[in-house]
């Protein structure tokens, strides 16, 4: 077996986890992307969870069901929890923002009505924008199927510097998804210039 730097293959096996995210990696196909036998491999990622313990790194290598990845320590979460239930740190997709602008200006609005108007499926969007509480459920349509409607929230109007819904600037042309993206950037940059 030809010799090999110890920390240069450490530093690839970080990468690779780094760009499998949740999915992982096997031990057997980390082994054949460095070109090391298993068990050499297996040994360099325990060492590498002695290292990022021993630095008090912010994330850690786990091994779940066969296979490794990266984790943020559980003595954190705390300070995760923060950041998810906070929209003023965190950034918000383009999808996203078009989906929550459709929100603001038609509420109560369906997902069916928010998809018709977008021209694509939203329920990431959505999820995006109730887990950081700038939408809600309002009840449910009195259409077919009880649909769930959406309005925006208290979080909302603070997080842009509203004094209420009505303060919002005039309502762009939103009737369909052609124009939706250009006049949510200029929505958006009214109140970016606002909060800055």
């Amino acid at each position: 077996m030809q010799n090999f730097d110890v920390e240069e293959i450490k530093s690839v096996i970080e990468g690779l986890l780094f760009v499998s995210g949740d999915e992982g990696l096997d031990l057997k196909t980390i082994a054949d992307i460095v070109d090391l036998p298993v068990e050499q491999a297996r040994e360099l990622i325990h060492q590498m969870q002695l290292d990022f313990r021993q630095s008090r790194r912010g994330v850690q290598i786990i091994e779940i069901a066969n296979t490794f990845q990266f984790a943020t320590l559980p003595d954190h979460a705390k300070y995760y929890e923060k950041l998810a239930s906070s929209p003023s740190h965190s950034t918000l997709s383009q999808a996203a923002l078009e989906t929550l602008a459709i929100i603001a200006y038609k509420q109560p609005i369906t997902r069916a009505e928010i998809e018709d108007i977008r021209g694509v499926k939203c329920e990431k969007a959505i999820n995006t924008l109730m887990s950081k509480k700038l939408i809600q459920d309002a009840g449910r349509s009195e259409t077919t199927g009880r649909p769930i409607l959406y309005r925006t929230t208290t979080e909302f109007i603070e997080y842009f510097g509203l004094k209420n819904i009505g303060d919002l600037p005039p309502a762009p042309s939103i009737e369909d998804s052609d124009g939706v993206e250009e006049e949510v950037d200029l929505l958006f940059q009214k109140w970016n210039e606002q909060k800055a």
